[in-house]
């Protein structure tokens, strides 16, 4: 696993325009100078927001590079939500560090069922 290697890329691209146009080109081979194992290479060459999340990319990184790709934020959202469902809880990184293992999982631990989220009517929790 080299998640250092996939974040790296995953910076460079959001920030230099001629690696962007060279993954636009040809994935694959924009990816040829990172240290890459063959399901991350993958994740970013599908892309699989989902499995990216799952090996431990930051959220932060990894917005932008759904965003490159044109997904929207919802969707960027529940593909992170189906990475851990599919995957299981995220591998490695902060994420792991806190033992993140997806909402369901939360919401078992808190007694909750169903999925919690903000009511944009009046801002307070709905769930249960």
């Amino acid at each position: 696993m080299s998640l250092y290697y996939v974040q790296k890329f995953l910076y460079e691209l959001n920030r230099d325009p001629k690696i962007q146009q060279e993954y636009q080109d040809d994935r694959a081979q924009a990816l040829e100078s990172f240290t890459l194992t063959s399901e991350e290479q993958t994740a970013l060459t599908e892309p699989d927001i989902g499995l990216l999340f799952h090996l431990g990319v930051n959220g932060q990184i990894l917005m932008h590079f759904a965003a490159f790709h044109k997904i929207e934020w919802s969707d960027f959202l529940q593909r992170m939500r189906d990475g851990v469902a599919e995957h299981g809880p995220v591998r490695e990184g902060v994420y792991a560090i806190t033992g993140y293992a997806g909402v369901d999982a939360h919401n078992s631990e808190l007694g909750q069922s169903g999925n919690t989220h903000l009511d944009p009517q009046n801002n307070n929790k709905e769930g249960n």
